[in-house]
């Protein structure tokens, strides 16, 4: 029975007394979803054996065999002819069995010097680059897509809120640089995460190492890999890079998520700041009239999802002990589905930034509406002479007069501002206008006109 049981395949087929049962194999295997790292798994093995014939651990017939096989692997795999069988649990030893049955004892030899513990890790490593260097670029996409926005309305007014209350005018072309801003911080946390993943396990073997005089050197320079991982136990059992990657992840579609907030408020009828392509949207099944911001109400629902996975990763870590163990099999979907989530929405939202209508009529009138300048006025009494808090306490009365009465501080004549504090002139009402308060903010990081597009040109600078 051990020898019939033998040919069936399974890498340790040869220590059981029976085989693997249908619903184990069905409950262990993750070949159906791991099989995406196919093509890195190839390009990790290419090298392993490029570093085994160097050294001498195979031979040069052997290593041409195990290219021409690969070869055919991957031309099979690309063609989608590739026969992925539940059988053999992996990616890994899918292709592995398949060589072996394209150049024989040639593809048995490849696995000399490695475990499948270094060799899972360090596809997931070199799939996790590829990610990442994806993620970046389309980072950058969106950042572009915005700086167009903000550049087409840099002169553009609005209000600006805390607590969601007017709080004071701003420009729309810096409302939207502000998350230009996030995703470049979400670009150099994509970029300083790379540093960490691009470490090469393979050569730890199992867990200790291998009796072979391989060269680790040689395969992450072959690789592209920074550096190797330092220490064999660590090298094949932890997966921190994949649980920093995710929580990078989540701060991309945290900042998503808050930028879609403010496209479905500002697309409301009652608010009509904006209006969002037609290929973004859909309509309802029963009211004709509808127009459903869908895509950014999706982004924000997908967030949660991507903030699950972290944690999710981060329980699957927290309890294992050294080294590997079959857990880490879970890292792979919620990695592969916030790469996919995060890649898809990214692509789609520098698309919709450059199908943003804004409408800048209603954007004034909003702004107009809660007393933006009253800290204007303040500012304005502060230059002349008043103490800041004494101040404050000034137009904070204005304000309750023009509440009773039903006026903007605009409105208020000289001789009613004057009643609040004799400091105020004639000069008082460049300051009350919405252009006024804008560009008197006129600093590094201020909403003035002329400073948002000196942050443009900025910004264009460091994507270029």
């Amino acid at each position: 029975m051990t020898d019939q049981f033998a040919k069936k395949g399974e890498a340790w087929s040869a220590r059981f007394s029976e085989p693997v049962s249908d619903l184990v194999k069905r409950y262990t295997a993750s070949v159906f979803f791991d099989n995406r790292l196919a093509q890195v798994d190839i390009q990790g093995s290419l090298a392993h054996a490029e570093m085994l014939a160097h050294q001498g651990i195979i031979s040069a017939a052997d290593h041409a065999e195990i290219q021409r096989g690969m070869a055919q692997i991957k031309g099979e795999i690309d063609a989608g002819k590739f026969e992925w069988l539940l059988d053999l649990e992996d990616v890994h030893l899918n292709i592995e069995k398949r060589l072996t049955e394209l150049v024989g004892d040639a593809g048995k030899r490849l696995h000399t010097g490695r475990s499948r513990n270094d060799q899972v890790a360090t596809d997931i490593r070199l799939y996790m680059r590829g990610a990442v260097d994806d993620i970046v670029g389309l980072l950058r996409e969106l950042r572009l897509a915005l700086v167009d926005l903000a550049e087409q309305h840099a002169d553009v007014i609005l209000p600006g809120f805390t607590h969601m209350q007017v709080a004071q005018p701003i420009t729309f072309g810096h409302h939207v640089l502000a998350y230009v801003e996030m995703f470049g911080r979400d670009a150099e946390r994509m970029l300083d995460a790379r540093k960490r993943i691009n470490r090469l396990p393979l050569g730890a073997a199992a867990l200790a190492g291998t009796t072979f005089p391989i060269d680790r050197l040689h395969v992450a320079k072959t690789l592209g890999f920074d550096d190797v991982c330092r220490n064999s136990l660590d090298a094949v059992s932890d997966r921190d890079f994949a649980i920093e990657f995710c929580a990078a992840a989540a701060l991309v579609m945290t900042h998503i998520s808050r930028m879609s907030e403010e496209l479905v408020i500002w697309m409301s009828p009652r608010v009509g700041f904006i209006d969002i392509a037609d290929r973004f949207c859909t309509g309802s099944s029963i009211m004709p009239q509808k127009k459903n911001p869908d895509v950014p109400e999706l982004a924000r629902g997908k967030t949660g999802r991507v903030n699950g996975h972290l944690i999710a990763l981060l329980t699957l870590m927290k309890g294992q002990p050294l080294a590997y163990n079959k857990d880490n099999q879970e890292d792979k979907e919620p990695l592969f589905d916030t790469v996919d989530t995060l890649t898809d929405t990214l692509r789609i939202f520098a698309d919709m930034a450059r199908g943003i209508s804004v409408k800048p009529d209603a954007m004034r009138a909003a702004a107009l509406q809660g007393y933006a300048t009253a800290t204007d006025l303040a500012d304005y009494l502060v230059k002349k002479g008043l103490p800041f808090r004494d101040a404050h306490e000034a137009v904070a009365h204005a304000v309750r007069t023009c509440v009773d009465k039903g006026y903007d501080l605009a409105d208020l004549s000289l001789d009613e501002l004057r009643a609040f504090s004799d400091l105020i002139g004639e000069d008082v009402f460049a300051v009350l206008t919405l252009e006024g308060s804008v560009a008197a903010r006129d600093h590094i990081g201020g909403t003035a006109p002329n400073q948002v597009r000196a942050a443009i040109a900025h910004v264009r600078k460091e994507l270029n």
